[in-house]
């Protein structure tokens, strides 16, 4: 899986980009705020349709415009495939896959696999359940549309479950219609339980091996996954915590707060871990999730690295680079040393200068 090129319009402080990458190693340089980051959002959203910032659309639209564009032309096993995002600052966003536009933003995912790693995910493992929630989950809705229908339909029935509860404090009669929401809670709390289970079972055959190479054999890395609710007690602890939903007035059992836990031989790095540690586990993870794709999706994801090289140490910066192998690479940074010291092959060296690119790849172009 590789992206050909990039076209923006109207996105962050791009005002109009056409570029093109190559199918091995990119590297966009240059100083803070000047747009590295915003191509790295742009090939994000098309693969997963959100922001890995959390941003809302019309505040990724260009200031002054109302509407931004993006296009990829992606080649996937041997086939072209045009991604279309039309983003509104009034409105839902419109997508379209070879011209044909799509019904719902879900239908997009799986089309493009991405893995995406800042300095932000260095803090995966110290952070709370709802950081180690949503990566598991991003993971599996990019890889098993039946999980992410599951997990939409949950969520929206947690909504409407938590509007409920809060309304039985003003008409207490409305808690006989609990039971029928329950039903479908814990239907689908059972299917989501089940395939974190496995997802979880699944990573940690990967990442036991990683982390392994990575911390020169001194750790054994486990994922542990730590459900709420056991999946064969949904039901009946959803019927004990009834009264004291109704006094929270929210639904306070389920997977939603689901937790993940890592243990380095045997320890809870979370809670006892050093940094060093959480990091090197971090890193793991992240190399963990590539050979994940590569096995579900028979097809090499594309990294983007965003600005993680300065945070880690010579060492991981080294482990890092030399497992990237022939995965399509797009890294951004505000200098070349780290991959000048560690004599690793660039294909291709984009200058990025306040929402302006520049290609010193072509023969004949000098860098700044």
């Amino acid at each position: 899986m590789v992206i050909r090129s990039l076209e923006l319009s109207g996105f962050r402080n791009f005002r109009l980009l056409d570029m093109n990458f190559d199918a091995k190693t990119n590297i966009l340089y240059g100083d803070n705020a000047q747009g590295k980051t915003n191509i790295l959002e742009a090939i994000y959203l098309c693969a997963t349709t959100k922001s890995h910032r959390g941003t809302k659309d019309k505040d990724i639209v260009a200031f002054g415009e109302e509407e931004g564009h993006i296009r990829i032309f992606l080649e996937k096993k041997g086939d072209e495939i045009r991604i279309d995002m039309h983003l509104r600052k009034n409105g839902s966003k419109g997508i379209a896959i070879d011209g044909q536009k799509l019904k719902r933003a879900s239908q997009l995912l799986g089309v493009m696999n991405v893995v995406f790693f800042s300095p932000e995910d260095l803090s995966i493992i110290k952070n709370g359940p709802a950081e180690r929630r949503r990566f598991v989950d991003m993971e599996l809705c990019q890889l098993d549309p039946v999980y992410l229908r599951d997990l939409n339909s949950y969520n929206k029935i947690v909504n409407q479950r938590n509007r409920l509860l809060k309304d039985i404090g003003f008409q207490p009669e409305l808690a006989g219609t609990l039971d029928v929401w329950d039903m479908q809670l814990a239907g689908y709390a059972k299917r989501i339980i089940r395939r974190r289970a496995a997802f979880a079972e699944e990573l940690g055959g990967i990442i036991r091996r990683v982390h392994e190479s990575l911390s020169g054999g001194k750790e054994q890395l486990e994922v542990i996954y730590e459900p709420h609710v056991r999946e064969d007690e949904v039901e009946g602890r959803m019927e004990r915590n009834r009264e004291r939903d109704i006094r929270l007035k929210q639904t306070t059992t389920g997977p939603h707060r689901d937790d993940f836990a890592f243990l380095a031989n045997g320890i809870d790095i979370r809670r006892f871990g050093s940094q060093g540690q959480q990091r090197t586990a971090a890193l793991s993870l992240k190399l963990s999730e590539i050979e994940l794709v590569k096995r579900v999706t028979k097809d090499a994801p594309i990294l983007l690295l965003d600005d993680v090289l300065s945070e880690l140490d010579s060492s991981r910066q080294n482990y890092l680079l030399n497992s990237i192998g022939d995965i399509q690479t797009i890294v951004t940074c505000t200098g070349l040393d780290e991959f000048v010291n560690n004599r690793f092959e660039i294909n291709r060296i984009f200058h990025v200068s306040q929402g302006q690119v520049s290609d010193y790849s072509d023969p004949g172009s000098a860098r700044p």
